[in-house]
């Protein structure tokens, strides 16, 4: 296990499933973790509880829709913590419909969220990465980034997008020995998916798995990375 003491860790999406398992495990290494997300109060429960734990953390309520806050964000993180050592893209959004039903604003805001704001904030982090010579940028995409289904074409749109935006900026940044990397998790038990009857959410893939798997890929030799990796169920969740 690599040391993370001091390592300045932003995750989006902080403040509930995914992006909290994994701000959780990052605190319990030693990093210092920028909390982000549209929703104050969860940010604050999150933060929280990593200060409770005795880790360090700060919470910037975040709209990924709006620049001047993707602005604000990384402006106080660096003020605060200094630059960012892990950038942890997990925010997602989504609405299913049809294409011919689909409304152009909610097609944007699934781009914007999923797509636009990771490519944007790995824009604004790099510069500091490339001149330590070490860091790190995981995506979090979904096996429906393989594999497209009706009704969510803008959805695995962004995560067919993020999964190439990853495969690109690796090839761009590797040989600066930054670690750049791709979660593609199947069905997970988080708010996002809504109870219903026909899931199993016991058989589901639990948030701390894909937290395990960003571990993993932090915890890489600087011979190696795992740029893409595909977490499914290990028993079908369907009924």
């Amino acid at each position: 296990m690599q040391s993370f003491d001091e390592k300045v860790a932003l995750v989006t999406g902080a403040g509930r499933g995914i992006g909290k398992a994994v701000a959780l495990s990052l605190a319990k290494l030693g990093c210092r973790v920028v909390l982000a997300a549209r929703t104050a109060a969860q940010l604050s429960e999150v933060q929280q509880e990593i200060q409770r734990a005795g880790g360090v953390a700060i919470a910037i309520p975040t709209d990924l829709m709006r620049d001047e806050d993707i602005d604000t964000l990384v402006r106080e993180s660096q003020r605060e913590f200094g630059a960012v050592d892990i950038l942890i893209n997990n925010a997602g959004w989504g609405k299913r419909a049809s294409v011919v039903r689909a409304k152009i604003e909610d097609l944007d805001q699934t781009l914007r969220v999923n797509l636009r704001a990771p490519m944007i904030l790995a824009q604004k982090v790099l510069p500091a990465m490339i001149a330590k010579g070490e860091g790190a940028v995981i995506n979090i995409s979904s096996v429906s980034g393989k594999s497209g289904e009706a009704d969510g074409a803008a959805y695995s749109a962004s995560k067919f997008g993020l999964i190439g935006f990853t495969e690109s900026l690796y090839e761009e940044v590797r040989e600066q020995g930054i670690k750049v990397a791709v979660i593609l998790p199947g069905f997970v038990d988080t708010p996002m998916i809504p109870p219903v009857k026909h899931l199993d959410r016991s058989k589901m893939i639990q948030a701390n798995d894909v937290a395990q798997a960003v571990l993993y890929i932090l915890n890489t030799p600087a011979t190696s990375c795992p740029v893409e990796i595909t977490i499914r169920p290990q028993r079908t969740p369907i009924r």
